[in-house]
């Protein structure tokens, strides 16, 4: 039933060069799995979500997916990560059609994982938000859940998200930079309210893209990102696909 569901999301956009393939053995977690040929493999692009399932029950999401199936690995680089894993995207064939159906998007669109915005790839970018999108509006799995979502009104509810990668929505209040920092503001109190801060090395990439961060006062916007606490809660940005400007601004 899944594969026919989330067929649509075959992510043509993420076909980056063969990394080879293997048949899965073993789930290791929520975005991780073992080959039969001994290698460690993580999906990347995608973010399991925070949310009160246990982790087996996250794992479950995958181990449905590809656990004994031969998958196929793609990426434009295979150098393992500090845990040994080889960072790929992750594709098995499809049993009603001829192509081959992204692992990534496959949990994205039945709301078992979250964009993890680390995509700079414009096309696979938007194949995989598309698949966020196609479960966040049908309210499928952690979608089914309107507190996934945090609201910049209520920064205690963020906070308790400390270490958490965390999707949250607000209205700008004001655009101030300081010394090497430029903060994006959801409230007055700085000791207490949410914020986004961008460190000034990353504002090229802004412009680049045409976005100036001044015009995000007074609109809504969607940011995703690790939660901290540096007096309010804090989300660093370090690409621009963390944050989403909403429609109806």
């Amino acid at each position: 039933m899944l594969l026919s569901i989330t067929a649509p999301a075959v992510a043509a956009g993420c076909a980056f060069a063969p990394q080879g393939e293997g048949r899965v053995t073993d789930i290791i977690d929520a975005r991780s799995f073992r080959l039969q040929d001994g290698r460690d493999v993580s999906l990347i692009g995608i973010e399991p979500a925070s949310t009160a399932d246990t982790k087996a029950n996250r794992a479950a999401a995958l181990a449905a997916i590809i656990a004994g199936r031969d998958v196929t690995l793609r990426g434009d680089d295979d150098t393992p990560d500090r845990y040994g894993r080889q960072p790929a995207f992750v594709f098995l064939d499809s049993p009603d059609t001829s192509e081959q159906v992204s692992v990534q998007a496959a949990l994205l669109a039945q709301g078992a994982a979250l964009v993890a915005a680390t995509v700079t790839d414009k096309d696979c970018a938007a194949t995989l938000a598309a698949a966020e999108a196609t479960a966040r509006l049908a309210k499928r799995g952690i979608w089914a859940d309107p507190a996934v979502i945090k609201n910049t009104e209520s920064p205690g509810d963020i906070l308790a998200g400390i270490g958490r990668f965390t999707v949250v929505e607000g209205k700008v209040l004001s655009v101030r930079q300081a010394g090497a920092t430029t903060y994006v503001n959801f409230g007055r109190n700085w000791t207490r309210d949410f914020a986004v801060t961008i460190s000034r090395r990353v504002l090229p990439s802004f412009e680049a893209a045409g976005i100036s961060l001044k015009s995000l006062e007074n609109r809504r916007i969607r940011v995703r990102g690790w939660v901290e606490a540096r007096g309010g809660p804090r989300i660093e940005v370090l690409r621009v696909g963390q944050i989403e400007l909403l429609s109806g601004n």
